[in-house]
């Protein structure tokens, strides 16, 4: 030992350049390997020489490119002059500048070094050196001293042309100057502890040493790449402000984060951090506070950054999406993995130098300052493996969020491109979770991408330390190695199956749940809550059995690895024993040390492999979606401001909804209309109306001919889309304000009846789907959207038939033939009597148009349109001859220009209470706790499962499981002592080893799977609360909550409690524990410890404590801004149609980019703020442990035994890490048990009554007359908002049918919702047959009552689900009842017959046939009491006609309740009910009311006048 230290100190004083190492017979080259390595980078002449030759390349660049630059300029013909004044180094700007400190700095570093390296060529060429060597000293020197000369000028250079970074070549010559400078000081350092040194060394030393803070301060220069040079504003703005609406830019308002304009250290620190935590630890955060995220990294650069690497459509491949994203971040990758390589490389550090310190304490020394240099090294490699650390989290966690930022946008823009049937295929639950679920995967996986390569190299590098240690017998624990890593290869492949078919199980829950909060009412209104329960459950206990299977193979790797350092070191010392390697303390605690070291990446190995298989199925998820069909752009010629007479022309038009099958849905189809032309589509349901108007936008394929449309075209949907916000936002659709155009589209569209009645007019905020609006006011928002985008086409699908038919021809007068009668509009209708105004008919059958021409023409000509016209007449006769009767034209006077005055008499009725400013908003904000998540949440979640006994049973595991490991340690320190030395018995040592290993290892497998099985309990029972907490919510919570609100929960608050908190808790607890080890082990062994402990913990709390206040906040705020982006999403491909009508993509692109980055803000803070924690924490354990290390080395060796130094170091050496993961974990913790505090926010949502009371069961066959006795009934939506119904009283007999009628918005609907009791009344009562109906059970009234609702709804499934979802009643029953319905044919012509698909939301079906799909249900459950609200709405006169037949045949002996807005519907019931501004106002028989000025007169008068007076 000693003649190699003499040899090397040799070297370090040695003028010569040939090496020194003398190989002898039996060395292999790896043994000779580190004396090479040291002679090369730390003796004198070497170093020059790699110092010399990096020296000369940058000149050697900077000369070549000045030549260039310069060539180029006199060789450019004429523009010598003003090419001469163009910079070296970057493009010129004509704005005076100023520089920053940092500017100045690297100026001042630079000429310090210059000066330095001139003055030591001086004293160089003076000394008494030998003269070879007095030469080369002095060039060296010189070339030192040039270069820093020819830095400066080109820094000065840089100012004078504004450049804003530094040229990559001086970048990368500033870190190698670095990295050498530091070899310099190093063989400094060596020499200073070594005795004899001459002058010219010291001189070498003197200067290395104060070169060294230089080059680490150039360091972060080059590794910033900032100059420091400010241009003014005015200046940069047009580079850095392209577009900037177009990026989604942050509103003023709100200050750009810190981090755009924080300095290198700062940077390096996460200083810049320290405002926005000052603020967050003072109160909570509010979103207003945190600041937006700077430019380069908003959601519209990325997205631009995204599109301009996407390939070509030539070159797509399979795998676009990760192609493009490695084209876009190559360069963050590259830097993520060089701070990954930096801190491999010091990592190893400290186990390397526990046997010197065991020596040392042993007393083997080679110098007296020894201890304290190798505690100096330690604290550096300690300072330099942090940094490295958190700033590749930092970088890593970053880059993730970029990742994010940029699929976000663009999952966004493809949703918007994608075909009918490419949407069908995913569906919107699916295309919501691409964005929430896959994207975040694949920005988890960024953090676990390097250590997949980093193992086997740490790995290696550990195995040849080892073998330095442990001789040959390292191959056990090579062999150990292979075995764990196989097992968790293999259980990794095995994670991939669960995880794939867990997710897949998800997927079909969401989709059930999204289902279910779509039509709630529906659900309430037929009793079917517990049915969809036992779905959602179906799909639960599925996904449950993936999720258990998955937690369990998990918990068998983490048990793997956390027992791995003990199995692997016990067969590593039992074969060392074997083939006789001696053991002292050094060796045995650098090798469980370098097990420790080991067992870190050999653990994440697994993880980072499930992460990564993750990402690769969502990346295939992705492509899949990315590489779908999108609708074709040129499938309809259009032009805008064409000339010509024809505004839409089809010629032989073929058109299919499939991409694949091609099934031709339109054929044949020739139409010409001319501009400024009204033009009807009649036909019966499912003709090919909807899908005309559908070919006409573009959004099915052309299969063949051509479509071309003339003008700028706006549409109105059948089935309404209505956005989330004010009345006012959705009518402007993202244009300005013109006041006097806006009021003429809400008279036209009589919406100011409906705005008068809103207590806050149009700033009325509309829940999601236009939930609190009744079907009408959805229906004429949607057309004054239309009207007021003044357009030259536009195409009206069915917009009378939710309307009732005053308001009908009032919009048909004033808005059809009045404000757009110089556009050209085709007008699909059942409405027979609109049609002798209209200049051109298209009647369609089957697909095809079979008629066309005026109404005149086509009644002569055709059966088609002669059978729908003769429907229609047949129901006219009856208002005919109620308008003929005496006094019929008593009403005239009250027609339509003084009807409104009798609506009006009550808008202003004293009984609206005047409800405070807060009700104005429907939707109310998210509810959010703020500070601490309390500890009764934490006790909630520990205690759901198994109670306090439960908790005690872990704690003490986990604490039995730290014992076992502290044993085998103090176990191998008792037998590795000098003492014991003489009486070693190996048999004995190796056998009780492996009995505590034994132990260990049954301890950890109990525990972990304990906390697993705890978890995956309290998982389930949650996820049961939930779903039935929010089953019995009243209708009322649904109104007021987004549904993105309660689906976030479902979701990714879910996915928390199944999978992150069952393995966190398991994590923190080990941590906890791990830590409490150390600190008992290490002030054991070196006692002045302890009083360092009292700060330490006190100064963790206090920064767990102020880290917390703003991370907790931010991750809130985070679930916040997460939800809108989903609404949006889900929202805007629900009318996918719509916005592409009205050419809105990019309108609504950017409302996108402007979410994902308030969301983003929160992310980027909140990873910040997690390595700002993490730096300091980690920084602070470092430094204690050196003290610690210190105490060890100051205190005398009689007190201080070397295997105790041994086992200490061993494990202080992971103190800080520990403890930071242990704080951190215990954050994360603390953040993702915010969703246990939202899942219990929703446990505890008022319930509606109860669904069944036992001992108030209704009699079997209740109601078994149908009589209905409503008295005083008066009704509110909420408390504070004013009276819808006001106190009505009326009966009804028995079998009595009762037609409904009354003005848009006046409470037809609410009346029927409160005899279902979805609305509970606020006075008065309801008997039914004599019972109350207040006192049943909700699910024993509404399971006896009938209803077609407003909206047809189907549920996807089969035909069968939906008319008998509870599967109660035969085939046989429900073929009658489809018969019945007219739909017989249909189904029974689709291959699977009753079993036929049902798609989401019932798409593959028209409108017409959901109707008589709902009114199948009706007949199969047979009740006396049967509601019908606008049931034959969306069917033809014809239909109409045999539905109203068929209900007068089977329902004969029902009490019906029917609201109608077809005047024919109500002329044959027995009596009729006007209900206007919650009156009502009329209740007699029809007859009755014709004979007398009646506001049912003046309905049936306007209706029988429409055909003619139009």
């Amino acid at each position: 030992m000693s003649s190699s230290s003499s040899s090397s100190s040799s070297w370090l004083t040695s003028f010569s350049c040939s090496s020194p190492v003398k190989q002898a017979t039996g060395d292999t080259f790896i043994s000779t390997l580190p004396q090479w390595l040291t002679f090369i980078f730390l003796s004198p002449c070497p170093q020059r020489a790699l110092l010399s030759a990096v020296n000369v390349l940058l000149l050697l660049i900077l000369f070549i490119f000045a030549i260039t630059k310069l060539f180029k300029r006199f060789t450019s013909n004429g523009n010598s002059q003003t090419e001469l004044n163009k910079p070296l180094i970057t493009n010129t700007r004509s704005f005076p500048t100023t520089t920053t400190i940092q500017f100045k700095l690297t100026l001042t570093a630079t000429i310090v070094l210059a000066v330095l390296y001139t003055v030591s060529f001086i004293l160089a060429f003076t000394s008494s050196t030998e003269a070879p060597w007095k030469q080369v000293d002095g060039i060296f020197w010189l070339i030192q001293a040039k270069t820093h000369a020819a830095l400066a000028v080109s820094i000065i250079h840089e100012r004078r042309f504004k450049a804003l970074k530094h040229p990559v070549s001086l970048r990368v010559y500033w870190v190698a100057f670095f990295i050498l400078i530091s070899l310099f000081s190093a063989s400094g350092v060596i020499r200073f502890v070594n005795e004899d040194v001459g002058f010219i060394f010291k001189l070498d030393d003197v200067v290395s040493f104060i070169s060294l803070p230089l080059s680490l301060f150039l360091l972060f220069v080059a590794v910033q790449g900032s100059t420091g040079v400010v241009v003014p504003a005015e200046e940069t703005e047009p580079v850095v402000d392209e577009g900037a609406d177009v990026y989604g830019d942050a509103p003023s308002k709100t200050e750009v984060t810190g981090y755009a304009s924080a300095s290198v250290l700062s940077k390096a620190f996460w200083m810049w951090l320290n405002p926005l935590l000052i603020k967050g630890y003072k109160s909570p955060l509010k979103i207003d506070e945190v600041p937006v995220i700077s430019r380069e990294h908003r959601a519209g650069r990325m997205i631009a950054l995204f599109e301009s690497n996407w390939p070509k459509s030539k070159d797509k491949g399979k795998h676009p999406v990760v192609i493009t994203l490695i084209k876009c971040f190559w360069k963050q990758l590259a830097f993520t993995a060089l701070l990954a390589i930096v801190k491999l490389s010091v990592v190893y550090v400290g186990p390397v130098l526990i046997q010197s310190f065991v020596d040392y304490t042993a007393g083997k020394r080679t110098s007296v300052y020894e201890g304290y240099y190798l505690v100096l090294i330690l604290l550096v490699a300690k300072f330099i493996e942090v940094m490295c650390t958190h700033h590749f989290n930092f970088q890593a966690q970053k880059l993730g969020m970029l990742l994010r930022s940029t699929l976000t946008p663009a999952l966004y823009k493809k949703g918007l491109l994608l075909s009918f049937s490419s949407r069908q295929d995913h569906g919107v639950g699916t295309i919501v979770n691409y964005m929430a679920v896959d994207t975040q995967q694949l920005s988890d996986m960024i953090l676990q991408l390097h250590s997949i390569w980093m193992m086997p190299i740490q790995v290696f590098i550990g195995l040849v330390l080892l073998y330095n240690c442990l001789g040959p017998s390292v191959v056990t624990a090579l062999l150990g190695l292979s075995a764990v890593l196989a097992f968790a290869v293999v259980t990794t492949r095995r994670h991939n199956t669960f995880q794939f078919n867990m997710m897949k199980n998800r997927d079909s829950r969401m989709k059930a749940v999204n289902e279910m909060l779509n039509y709630m009412r529906v659900i309430k209104f037929q009793a079917w809550e517990e049915h969809f329960n036992g779905r959602i459950l179906g799909f639960r206990s599925s996904e449950y059995q993936w999720l258990s299977n998955l937690m369990y193979s998990i918990c068998g790797n983490m048990v793997l690895m956390w027992s791995a350092p003990l199995l692997i070191s016990t067969i590593t010392f039992g074969t060392a024993i074997l083939l006789g390697v001696p053991l002292d303390a050094g060796s045995v605690f650098t090798a469980t040390s370098i097990f420790r070291i080991i067992q870190e990446p050999i653990r994440t190995f697994p993880q980072s492999m499930i992460s990564l298989t993750q990402a690769t199925i969502s990346l295939g998820r992705l492509d899949r979606f990315m590489l779908s069909t999108e609708l074709s752009n040129d499938s309809v010629e259009r032009e805008e401001g064409c000339g010509g007479q024809t505004a839409v022309e089809v010629i032989d038009g073929t058109f299919c909804w499939d991409d694949e099958n091609l099934q031709e849905d339109l054929k044949n189809i020739n139409l010409e209309i001319k501009k400024g032309e009204l033009t009807a589509v009649v036909g019966t349901v499912g003709s090919g109306k909807s899908s005309l108007l559908a070919s006409i936008l573009g959004e099915m394929r052309n299969v063949s001919g051509k479509v071309r449309v003339c003008g700028s075209v706006a549409y109105v949907a059948q089935t309404s889309w209505i956005q989330n916000g004010t009345i006012e936002t959705n009518i402007l659709f993202g244009l300005p304000m013109e006041r006097h155009k806006y009021n003429k589209v809400i008279k036209v569209c009589c919406l100011e009846k409906d705005l008068e009645l809103m207590e806050y007019g149009d700033q009325t905020e509309i829940g999601e789907r236009g939930i609190n609006l009744s079907g009408g006011q959805k229906q004429r928002i949607q057309l004054a959207r239309a009207v007021y985008q003044d357009c030259d086409i536009y195409l009206l699908d069915d917009v009378f038939s939710a309307v009732d038919a005053h308001t009908g021809s009032e919009i048909f007068k004033e808005c059809v033939r009045g404000a757009l009668k110089d556009k050209t509009i085709i007008l699909v209708t059942h409405q027979v009597d609109f049609l002798h105004n209209v200049d051109l008919i298209l009647v369609m059958r089957d697909g095809m148009i079979v008629q066309s021409g005026k109404y005149d023409d086509l009644l002569g000509s055709g059966l088609d349109f002669q059978a729908l016209v003769t429907a229609h007449e047949t129901s006219l006769e009856l208002v005919e001859q109620g308008a003929a009767t005496p006094g019929g034209n008593l009403n005239k006077p009250t027609k339509s220009p003084e009807a409104p005055s009798v609506y009006n008499s009550e808008s202003n009725s004293p009984d609206q209470p005047e409800s405070d400013e807060k009700s104005s908003k429907l939707v109310k904000e998210e509810e959010r706790e703020t500070g601490k998540v309390s500890l009764n949440i934490y006790k909630l979640y520990l205690t759901e499962a198994f109670g306090w006994w439960g908790i005690t049973g872990l704690v003490f595991l986990s604490l039995l499981w730290q014992a076992t490991l502290m044993a085998s340690d103090y176990w191998l320190a008792y037998e590795t002592s000098e003492e014991r030395a003489q009486m070693f018995n190996p048999f004995q040592f190796i056998s009780v080893y492996a009995i505590i290993t034994l132990v260990s290892v049954i301890v950890v497998v109990v525990r972990s799977y304990s906390f697993t099985f705890m978890g995956l309990k309290t998982a389930q029972l949650f996820f049961k609360q939930i779903l039935n907490c929010i089953l019995h919510a009243p209708m009322s919570f649904f109104d007021t909550t987004p549904s993105g609100r309660i689906l976030s929960r479902a979701s990714a608050d879910q996915t928390n409690v199944d999978i992150v908190l069952p393995m966190f808790i398991n994590l923190v607890t080990a941590m906890y524990i791990t830590v409490l080890g150390i600190l008992i082990i290490t002030c054991q062994n070196s006692w002045p410890t302890v009083f360092l402990l009292i700060p330490l913990v006190w100064l963790n709390i206090w920064y767990r404590g102020y880290f917390l206040a703003s991370s907790r906040e931010l991750t809130r705020l985070d679930s916040i801004t997460k939800a809108p982006v989903i609404n949006h999403f889900s929202e805007s491909i629900a009318g996918v149609m719509t916005i592409r009508a009205f050419r809105k993509q990019k309108q609504f692109c950017e409302e996108n980019l402007n979410r994902v980055n308030a969301n983003l803000r929160m992310d980027f803070h909140n990873y910040s703020s997690n390595e700002w924690l993490g730096l300091r924490l980690e920084l602070l354990g470092s430094l204690v442990f050196c003290i610690s290390t210190m105490f060890m080395i100051i205190l005398p060796s009689n007190i201080i035994k070397p295997e105790n130094v041994g086992l200490s170091l061993s494990y202080g050496l992971g103190l800080n890490a520990v403890l930071f993961w242990a704080v951190y974990f215990s954050c994360i913790l603390e953040n993702k048990m915010v969703s246990v505090e939202r899942i219990k926010q929703f446990t505890k949502i008022p319930s509606e009554p109860t669904w069944n009371i036992k001992d108030r069961l209704p009699p079997p066959y209740w109601p078994d007359q149908g009589n209905v006795d409503i008295k005083g009934l008066e009704v509110r939506y909420r408390p504070n908002t004013p009276l819808i119904l006001k106190g009505i009283t009326l009966s009804i007999t028995g079998g009595e049918k009762i037609g409904v009628v009354g003005r848009t918005g006046s409470g037809k609907s609410t009346l029927i919702q409160v005899l279902f009791r979805l609305v509970e009344p606020s006075g008065g009562k309801v008997i039914i047959d004599g019972i109350d109906i207040s006192v049943l059970g909700l699910h024993d009234l509404r399971s006896r009552f009938g209803i077609i609702p407003q909206e047809p709804v189907l549920f996807e499934g089969t035909v069968r689900s939906n008319i008998d979802p509870t599967g109660q009643y035969t085939d046989d029953e429900m073929w009658k009842s489809l018969e019945r319905c007219q739909l017989k044919e249909v189904v029974a012509a689709k291959p699977e017959k009753l079993d036929s698909l049902v798609v989401d939301n019932g798409e593959n079906w028209s409108v017409g046939q959901r109707q008589l799909l709902c009114l199948g249900r009706v007949m199969l459950k047979r009740s006396r009491l049967l509601f019908m609200d606008e049931a034959t709405a969306s069917v033809d006169s014809q239909t109409d006609g045999i539905i109203q037949k068929i209900i007068r045949e089977d329902f004969a002996a029902c009490t019906i309740i029917s609201i109608a807005h077809r005047i024919p519907t109500v002329m044959d019931c027995d009596r009729v009910l006007v209900i206007d501004a919650g009156l009502v106002k009329e209740f007699d028989k029809p007859s009755n009311l014709l004979q007398r000025p009646s506001l049912f007169g003046a309905l049936v008068q306007e209706y029988a006048d429409r055909s003619t007076g139009l």
